[in-house]
């Protein structure tokens, strides 16, 4: 979906109000995306079986916040309105999350801190490979613009975890297929990724 006129006005508004200065716009902005932002914690949260109170879910809105403001709003002039303006933020906002929650897990295991803003099931299971990937539900979003045999192995190697043999065995592909296919299928990923 492209982005909107009413979105490319407001991004324009935003990105017109001067460093440090949070106006009207910035104000229109929270209003239309604050119910996305909180979507994006519930479902992070809970795909991790994760379970926030309302000031947990607060304070990680004001980290989605803080993080489109940071050096003067680098976050939107980034965007290249080849996506809608959601989609875009919907995929900040998730890394955002998962960063700060894997955060939190880290200093916990160090035994500095006594990690808040996530229960202690959701800490667990928490990796560090869920912030390269940012999350399993941007790597399904991005699986719908890959053709279907390869979309297949990507699912199944980075969604569910199977070797390259065990895929071989189920597709009935040779193994030393599978890599140069995942290899392909990423780029094609990451194209579609850079152009949200």
């Amino acid at each position: 979906m492209a982005l909107t006129d009413l979105d490319r006005q407001l991004l324009e508004r935003c990105l017109s109000e001067g460093p440090g200065e949070s106006g009207s716009a910035w104000a229109d902005f929270v209003e239309r995306f604050l119910g996305l932002f909180l979507h994006v914690i519930r479902h992070t949260a809970d795909t991790r079986s994760a379970t926030l109170r309302a000031d947990q879910e607060e304070d990680l809105v004001g980290d989605i916040l803080l993080e489109i403001l940071s050096d003067d709003r680098a976050v939107l002039r980034q965007f290249r309105g080849e996506a809608s303006l959601a989609t875009y933020l919907t995929v900040v906002s998730r890394r955002t999350v998962v960063r700060r929650m894997a955060s939190m897990r880290r200093s916990e295991a160090m035994g500095h801190v006594k990690a808040q803003g996530v229960s202690d099931g959701a800490i667990d299971t928490l990796s560090d490979a869920s912030i390269e990937v940012a999350s399993r539900d941007e790597v399904a979003t991005l699986l719908a613009e890959l053709p279907a045999d390869e979309a297949e192995i990507v699912r199944r190697h980075h969604l569910e975890g199977q070797t390259y043999e065990q895929i071989s065995a189920e597709v009935g592909l040779p193994v030393n297929s599978i890599g140069p296919i995942l290899s392909k299928a990423r780029k094609r990923m990451g194209r579609g990724a850079a152009s949200a």
